[in-house]
């Protein structure tokens, strides 16, 4: 017997691990498959959904709650979301997200007697103007993200909020 030979006791545990490794694999790939998956599938576009009537709509931002069908892996749920929501003077109707984009406090209209007719975040005293634009020398450092909206039958449909283009 050479140095390089290996024994009988020595190949049957080499054997052993090899078969026991393969064996493990094929036993966790599936979990592993099964934990991983809805990491890797790609996100579904929120739906519209009704959020309220046109003439209900005015030139004052309006806070509305909404309802969306959110999945999470496997989880579904009805999530409450709002948006405040105001036609502009050239009669577009422009819905925002409430969520301060400087640490994702909610934004309230018109509550700092300071500064009227603004959004204001009371965490850090952030401010926006009317149309979500953050004001500067305040901690937001974005502006107020847009919902997709579109009018249909009178009512008002939102979709997924969305930073500004160019923001």
């Amino acid at each position: 017997m050479s140095k390089e030979d290996i024994s009988r006791r020595q190949f049957l545990n080499y054997t052993l691990t090899g078969v026991g490794g393969f064996m493990a694999a094929g036993m966790l790939m599936p979990m592993v498959r099964f934990a991983l998956d809805p990491i890797l599938k790609e996100g579904t576009d929120q739906e519209m959904v009704a959020v309220t009537s046109v003439e209900e709509l005015a030139n004052e931002p309006k806070r509305f709650d909404f309802k969306i069908k959110q999945k999470d892996g496997w989880y579904e749920s009805d999530v409450t979301q709002s948006a405040w929501v105001y036609k502009a003077k050239n009669g577009d109707i422009i819905a925002l997200s409430p969520v301060c984009k400087h640490l994702g406090c909610t934004v309230d209209w018109n509550t700092d007697p300071s500064h009227p007719n603004q959004f204001f975040c009371p965490c850090h005293l952030g401010r926006y103007t009317k149309d979500g634009t953050n004001v500067k020398g305040t901690a937001p450092l974005a502006p107020l993200d847009v919902y997709d909206s579109q009018v249909k039958d009178g009512k008002l449909y939102l979709g997924k909020a969305k930073p500004r283009k160019g923001a």
